[in-house]
């Protein structure tokens, strides 16, 4: 696998000069971009993509900050370009109008990217439309033994539009995977938080798939504007720093973490980036910075199936929003910390996303997580 990362700043143009990469273009080759929502309105730069690299896959999302090495940068494209020596890669792009087609979504694409020598499947959905939990149970009953990662579409503090990329444009409403095939794949993953939890212990006690009505046999919304106080006149913003980590008594070992996506005053409901099954248990949870930091180093000492010292690799960091505005100044610790603890020789691209996708707790299934630093690793090990 040869991999070259490139930034995109519209003042100073590509950094470097994309000539010199033209022989990388091959159907053996995928152009990972994640950008700035507002890139959306200047296709040219996704059709020059275009020109120079027409044999390639191209793949990526909107974001609500751009990763790229140990930075982060806005109004941004942050690139990568793998091109595989043996491994096949396919792609699929599914059209998405509300979060009830999630489940459906999920099954689509993994059927139309299942075959026998599938190793791993990448994903990026639009961050506003879709149900994670529900589009990944989609993906999991299809692709049960199959690595999957990947994140949701980011639109930062405005939570207006998402795009991913279709045919190399960006557009609105879709899911996209990128599908590894064969032998000599190797995708390793690790994911972490670093959150403290505070205030009791309650129960979801009304809801249905991803909003949550009440909370204690209280209306949901009300309760957690109580925890905001003067923070609750900006929700639903606000409430990514105040996220709620989900568990059952029966499996208490295997707790996620949901951010708040959208509100309604009506009937003073919270819809959230997954499931929130009526039953769990739930607690608020607050910042601690040195454990955000320490969290993303975790996420990287985790990782399975780490690439050899003098094997390339390509890292694609999936961090959430909520972590990026609770750790403000301090923002490129978290890369420096997990990029300290990976291959020497690694290249890191990303994104800060509204939900991360990686495999979690004892089924190993792929699983929605919010306010997470997940790593993702890519390399390919010839064994013949």
């Amino acid at each position: 696998m040869i991999t070259k990362t490139v930034q995109y700043k519209p003042a100073s143009g590509w950094l470097v000069n994309l000539d010199e990469l033209s022989d990388m273009d091959s159907s053996d080759t995928v152009i990972l971009v994640f950008g700035a929502p507002s890139f959306k309105a200047e296709a040219e730069v996704f059709l020059d993509l275009k020109r120079r690299f027409p044999k390639s896959i191209a793949f990526g999302c909107s974001t609500s900050g751009e990763i790229f090495s140990s930075h982060m940068s806005d109004d941004s494209l942050s690139l990568a370009i793998m091109k595989f020596k043996t491994t096949k890669i396919r792609s699929a792009c599914v059209k998405i109008e509300n979060m009830m087609q999630s489940f459906e979504v999920g099954s689509q694409i993994i059927n139309e990217l299942d075959k026998e020598d599938l190793r791993a499947v990448f994903v990026l959905s639009d961050g506003l439309l879709v149900n994670g939990s529900e589009l990944l149970r989609g993906m999991n009953e299809v692709g049960h033994e199959k690595i999957i990662t990947g994140g949701m579409a980011g639109d930062g503090l405005r939570f207006k539009e998402t795009w991913v990329l279709k045919d190399g444009i960006p557009a609105n409403g879709y899911v996209a995977a990128l599908a590894f095939y064969g032998d000599d794949i190797r995708v390793g993953h690790g994911s972490m938080g670093g959150w403290n939890r505070f205030g009791p212990e309650r129960v979801i006690t009304k809801s249905k798939g991803n909003v949550v009505y009440e909370v204690d046999g209280r209306p949901a919304l009300q309760l957690y504007k109580e925890y905001l106080g003067d923070r609750a006149a900006g929700l639903p913003a606000t409430a990514l720093l105040f996220p709620m980590q989900i568990f059952s008594q029966e499996r208490s070992n295997d707790k996620l973490v949901r951010s708040v996506l959208a509100v309604d005053e009506s009937n003073q409901s919270m819809t959230f980036a997954g499931d929130v099954p009526e039953g769990s248990h739930a607690q608020l949870m607050l910042a601690n910075l040195n454990n955000l930091v320490e969290g993303a180093s975790d996420a990287a000492r985790k990782i399975t199936d780490l690439p050899g010292s003098h094997s390339p690799s390509l890292t694609i960091a999936v961090s959430c929003f909520g972590r990026r505005l609770v750790l403000g100044e301090r923002l490129d610790e978290e890369l420096e910390a997990a990029l300290d603890q990976l291959p020497a020789d690694t290249k890191m691209v990303g994104f800060y996303s509204y939900g991360e996708f990686s495999p979690a707790g004892f089924t190993k299934k792929c699983e929605l997580h919010n306010q997470t630093m997940t790593l993702t690793v890519i390399s390919e090990v010839a064994t013949g």
